[in-house]
């Protein structure tokens, strides 16, 4: 074989093989480099962008994902973004039984019966070690109880303006096989990707829903840690940094455990959590602890460990229910009975709401940052509400947010009966406003 046909041989393989080859750009140059490995992901969480993404998924594969949006299984397909397409992706719907309520045939399982779900797309599905504007997910986040479209968005802006590690969260316009769906709220996956874009010390473990104290007040085992873990799990990890800080919280006294945080957290940042967990009312998270038959614990938040500094931070989830429980507790199932620092009933679970409960702050770690103040806390506290958290700003942002999916809101309820209508959302982007001022003033 000549020189020349054996190197058109080879080009020719290389492209069929490429998982990345750009196919839905109209230039004819092979040579340019799509902006999906160009660019990073401060393009697709552009606060000032309205974009769109397309997915392509076969008719089977599609009828698959309806039947049972609950078995949350991956199937393939194409994304379809600024006129490139990445092919073989992974495809599904994501959520829980709080997600799924009203939108699938049985509540926690069974047939697709709402417009939108949340929906999740993996860019290296199957092994492709690529990533799409320097991300391996997309989450695609339906929003179904949140008629201002407005909570994740707010409520991570507002930590991360406040200096506390969190995702970041755009609106998106989703298109599914040329029908369009929805708004959607895009909000990073909290993964090695987020890890590298948020700390200088990269490379660390990740948690998911793990605290690490049980609800008697002893630590967690190593075996706990690895089951909660979402990075490094093919490293043989070590999650000693995590499991140490737990133990050493579980036999602290009162007289040392502010040194023992210190030592393993940022003072100002969590006490800055705290401030904007209480000012939103995000009483789906980490100071929930609902109580059932094992015992009390938390939900909706993740732990990043530093690997070099040996620092941990606390890191907020699922914001969709945040600012509803402010003005009235309209959410009885996620109501929360105390506020900072507060304890209830001798610390013994009791009913409020739907469910049972236990004061956060019988928690010895929840104690320990409590005892960091009530000044601290306080300062903090005024620091933001005449900051981020002003009436100016907050008003300011929601406007300009309504102005930039004005129109998608309107096209959706034109496609879809089940869309929201637009004087509702008006009404409930005004309430925010509302919700806001009235958490901002008592």
């Amino acid at each position: 074989m000549r020189f020349s046909s054996f190197l058109l041989l080879i080009i020719f393989i290389s492209c069929e093989r490429d998982p990345l080859k750009d196919v839905g750009s109209d230039s004819t140059d092979t040579n340019i480099t799509p902006d999906y490995l160009v660019k990073n992901s401060d393009f697709i969480f552009n606060q000032n962008s309205l974009h769109t993404f397309e997915l392509v998924i076969s008719d089977s594969a599609l009828a698959f994902l309806d039947s049972d949006p609950s078995a949350e299984i991956y199937t393939e397909g194409n994304l379809v973004f600024q006129g490139d397409t990445l092919t073989s992706v992974g495809i599904r719907y994501k959520g829980s039984n709080g997600a799924w309520w009203g939108c699938i045939s049985e509540n926690t399982s069974g047939f697709k019966t709402c417009t939108k779900l949340s929906m999740k797309v993996k860019i290296n599905y199957q092994g492709l070690n690529r990533k799409f504007y320097d991300l391996k997910k997309l989450q695609f986040h339906s929003m179904n109880h949140d008629p201002s479209q407005m909570h994740e968005r707010l409520g991570y802006w507002l930590y991360r303006s406040a200096g506390v590690p969190a995702p970041r969260s755009v609106h998106a316009r989703l298109v599914i096989n040329d029908m369009y769906v929805g708004l959607f709220a895009l909000t990073e996956q909290i993964d090695g990707q987020f890890a590298k874009y948020n700390f200088d010390d990269k490379g660390g473990n990740i948690y998911k829903e793990i605290w690490p104290l049980n609800d008697n007040g002893t630590a967690k085992s190593s075996e706990e840690y690895l089951n909660s873990l979402k990075t490094n799990e093919d490293e043989n990890p070590s999650v000693q940094i995590i499991k140490e800080f737990g133990e050493k919280i579980a036999n602290s006294s009162s007289n040392n455990i502010i040194s023992v945080i210190s030592d393993h957290m940022d003072r100002d940042e969590i006490i800055s959590y705290a401030v904007i967990d209480r000012m939103i009312r995000h009483d789906d998270g980490a100071f929930h602890w609902y109580c059932f038959g094992s015992g009390c614990s938390p939900h909706n938040f993740y732990w990043y460990e530093e690997p070099k500094n040996r620092k941990i931070h606390l890191i907020p989830w699922d914001l969709d229910l945040a600012f509803m429980n402010t003005i009235t507790n309209e959410h009885t199932v996620t109501n929360l009975k105390d506020d900072w620092g507060i304890t209830s009933n001798n610390c013994a679970p009791f009913q409020y709401g739907v469910f049972y409960q236990k004061s956060a702050a019988c928690d010895k770690l929840v104690a320990g940052w409590g005892s960091y103040g009530g000044p601290l806390y306080g300062q903090i506290e005024s620091q933001f509400k005449n900051g981020i958290f002003s009436q100016n700003q907050i008003n300011s942002l929601i406007n300009s947010w309504s102005s930039q999916i004005r129109s998608a809101t309107i096209e959706a309820k034109n496609v879809h009966s089940d869309a929201i209508p637009l004087t509702y959302w008006e009404y409930h982007t005004e309430k925010l406003k509302d919700q806001t001022d009235y958490t901002r003033n008592n």
